[in-house]
């Protein structure tokens, strides 16, 4: 029933709107791309053309990878490292204990494994009541599992609330769900509360390249999907399914009748698929964010070589979307051969895509406005920003911005600025503005997260409204 109370308040607006106001909203309503052209690529007219700057909060972090906060009031925001620990920020300075430290749990040694870049801890999710609870949870790759992802509840102590012993830990874990991995890349990511109050997780389609388990497409894997699970609904089962999950009911044993059925009804039938599945057709969803004024759901889902894509989905879905992966990448087919490529519709359509250096085998390689690894950072409603997507790209260093043009009746997407940051994750503020984390861990140069450069914390405000005496992050190109 947590749905009732969202749709409740969005009669009661419809119906306090005048005819005119109901009309114009309509009119400028977001939609999804029902045709490749309509899919916003960059260079774009992003509204109010603005202009943002990333402000130096704290560094000195092993491999930060994700930012959280306990949504208490404290102030306090959670940095994730990708070597198993969480750091605490408290008015801009590191506590120097962690807040949970993984690496300490494991009497034979840390409990994650980090053997390859895209392997650690990747995302931490406080309960909605944690004030009153204590809950947490958190995402990583166990190295006891072999880098199974494990989703673990832990439980703060009220009397150290900036840290969890190992003790504590050991005493308060609860094991969510273990998802088995077969390879050692797509592995990630991060997890959040919706509005719902239901935890969403991201799970990449399980690596090598080009998905192999063909698991994007597959509803008997989690591989490939964002879930959708009720931790609190579980009695003692540690989750429920929301009754609203698309497949929540599709695999049910039940008797064959072969007259009287309708085809849709038919349909509904999927013997194989995982009732915690929420949407599918996706890469490696490493990073998603749900927009604060909204509830309206970005993901960044990280492409193959050639494009990244960016996928919506309205607050008012109802989940089971397909984004079209591995049969499509955004708008293009795979494999991708070629510029002029005939490919079929499939899937969902993403609302932006944007380009590798190279966007095609043997293509020229582009100028600017490309990437390698779009990174969600978040939604940003300040700062003469609305509803604005941005989207940090680990190789390039570009923060893109995807937003609806209303006055275009389109959406769009547009590189905002160009840094010397390798950013890996973003998240949010108590207040709602937009934080992200960068590291120094490419493939070729990565030596583990104890002995890379440490990486920083960086809050993103608009350009216009940097304190005087803020360290500003390198821009190699400026927008203007």
């Amino acid at each position: 029933m947590k749905w009732l109370s969202s749709l409740v308040g969005a009669a009661l607006l419809a119906l306090c709107l005048p005819e005119s106001a109901t009309v114009v909203a309509q009119a400028a309503a977001q939609e999804v791309p029902q045709t490749a052209d309509q899919v916003a690529k960059p260079p774009g007219d992003i509204p109010g053309s603005p202009r943002i700057a990333l402000v130096k909060v704290a560094d000195g972090f092993a491999d930060p990878v994700g930012v959280s906060t306990a949504g208490d009031g404290s102030g306090r925001i959670f940095v994730v490292e990708r070597v198993g620990r969480v750091r605490v920020v408290r008015d801009g300075q590191l506590l120097e204990e962690p807040f949970l430290d993984l690496t300490s749990i494991n009497p034979l040694g840390t409990d994650v494994q980090t053997g390859f870049v895209e392997q650690g801890l990747f995302s931490i999710a406080f309960h909605p009541e944690f004030e009153r609870n204590g809950h947490f949870f958190v995402h990583y790759t166990s190295l006891p599992f072999n880098g199974d992802n494990m989703i673990v509840r832990f439980t703060v102590d009220p009397e150290s609330p900036d840290a969890v012993t190992a003790e504590r830990a050991n005493e308060t874990a609860r094991v969510i769900l273990r998802v088995d991995q077969p390879w050692y890349n797509h592995n990630g990511g991060q997890i959040a509360f919706g509005p719902d109050g239901y935890l969403y997780i991201a799970i990449g389609d399980g690596g090598w390249e080009g998905d192999p388990l063909e698991a994007g497409q597959d509803l008997g894997t989690m591989l490939g999907k964002i879930l959708r699970i009720d931790v609190d609904g579980g009695g003692d089962r540690p989750y429920a399914i929301p009754d609203g999950n698309p497949y929540a009911d599709a695999s049910d044993e039940r008797l064959m009748n072969l007259f009287g059925i309708t085809e849709e009804e038919f349909a509904k039938i999927k013997i194989r698929s995982k009732p915690e599945i929420w949407a599918y057709g996706l890469r490696n969803p490493y990073q998603f964010s749900f927009d604060p004024a909204n509830g309206d759901l970005f993901i960044a889902d990280v492409g193959q070589n050639h494009w990244e894509e960016i996928n919506w989905q309205p607050a008012r879905s109802t989940g089971g979307e397909n984004y079209g992966w591995s049969i499509k990448m955004g708008t293009h087919c795979f494999p991708l051969t070629g510029p002029n490529q005939d490919c079929p519709e499939f899937g969902v359509l993403p609302v932006a895509e944007y380009p590798h250096e190279v966007p095609y085998p043997d293509a020229e390689p582009l100028q600017d406005h490309f990437g390698c690894s779009a990174q969600g950072l978040g939604v940003a409603n300040y700062g003469g920003m609305e509803h604005l997507y941005l989207v940090g790209d680990w190789c390039s260093g570009r923060v893109f911005g995807v937003a609806w043009n209303a006055d275009m009746g389109r959406w769009q997407i547009d590189t905002l600025t160009q840094t010397s940051l390798q950013f890996t994750g973003g998240g949010y503020d108590e207040d709602g503005t937009v934080l992200a984390v960068n590291c120094v861990c490419f493939y070729l140069t990565d030596a583990g997260p104890q002995e890379n450069p440490p990486g920083a914390l960086w809050r993103v405000m608009a350009a216009d409204n940097v304190p005087q005496d803020a360290e500003v992050a390198t821009t190699v190109q400026t927008v203007e």
